[in-house]
């Protein structure tokens, strides 16, 4: 199916991990920047559904998994999940003392996915919808971590949680393309139609919270309309957040495409041995994001 296939790194759970989430984070906690922060806070809030969701589409075909390396890919893959879900839930009660709706978001997210997509879809398909969330969330993970002044002026606790978040995304990035591909046996049209379906939904879902956060932040009509137009063009705009990310997205599409085509990104190596140095996953986020900004300071 997939040609040039690299080895991936081992997938590593790391829990009990202290990010400091109970701490003076300021609202704004990313430049000061009430669109900046409100976007990772949106996606923050889709995660602990999301997550669930992942595992257990992928779970929907373990019993037909006989490959020793690929069981244990899928328990360290859940662990993963199951840890980003506690700790992003953890930072998304902080957001009800902003006035947001967070239990409101859950609960139209579980309708969602499991009230609507699990009951009218295939398991095919949502094993599709989870492969093609991974690779975005893994994609993404690549332009965040390894263009350090996408988090310049964040609050140090969220840009090392994000950072971790990363990491593991890229660490389990082929699991379930895996277990779709070789297991569920899916079709080219199945990953093909499931992943155009997670393109239009996610930003849809993610701007549709978003709104509800600036709204809830006290933002009159106007400075909502200026907030938007400045952090679309951020998002948008040549060598913004999302046109760096279209040659990765679009692999996606070919053929013969399979995650580990493509490797984890350089910053990976390090961040490992620094969190293994320090014990402390802030403190390896500030030291990664001073090397890549000095390294980029001399490029």
């Amino acid at each position: 199916m997939s040609k040039n296939k690299l080895t991936p790194p081992p997938i590593v759970p790391r829990e009990k991990l202290d990010f400091d989430l109970d701490g003076n984070i300021p609202k704004y906690w990313l430049d000061n920047d009430p669109f900046k922060t409100r976007f990772f806070d949106a996606m923050s809030t889709l995660f602990p559904v999301g997550e669930k969701f992942f595992i257990t589409c992928v779970r929907d075909y373990k019993d037909q998994i006989t490959d020793p390396k690929m069981i244990e890919d899928i328990k360290d893959f859940t662990r993963q999940e199951a840890q980003h879900s506690m700790l992003h839930t953890r930072y998304n009660n902080r957001l009800k003392s902003h006035g947001i709706g967070v239990d409101a978001i859950l609960e139209g997210q579980e309708r969602r996915l499991f009230g609507i997509i699990r009951q009218h879809c295939s398991r095919e398909f949502t094993l599709g919808i989870t492969a093609a969330s991974e690779h975005i969330t893994a994609i993404m993970a690549d332009c965040f971590v390894e263009r350090p002044h996408i988090f310049n002026g964040a609050d140090e606790r969220m840009r090392a949680l994000y950072v971790w978040h990363a990491m593991e995304e890229m660490e389990h990035k082929g699991v379930a393309y895996d277990v779709l591909v070789d297991i569920a046996k899916s079709s080219y049209l199945n990953r093909i139609g499931s992943m155009l379906l997670v393109t239009a939904l996610f930003p849809y879902h993610v701007f549709r919270i978003m709104k509800h956060m600036l709204q809830a932040d006290g933002f009159s009509s106007w400075q909502r309309t200026k907030i938007w137009a400045k952090g679309l063009w951020w998002l948008y705009k040549p060598g913004g957040i999302f046109m760096p990310m279209l040659g990765k997205y679009f692999s996606y599409l070919k053929p013969g495409f399979h995650p580990w085509q493509e490797p984890v990104v350089p910053s990976y190596e390090p961040w490992v041995r620094l969190l293994k140095e320090t014990g402390d996953p802030v403190e390896a986020g500030n030291r990664l994001h001073a090397d890549l900004t000095q390294g980029m300071a001399h490029a």
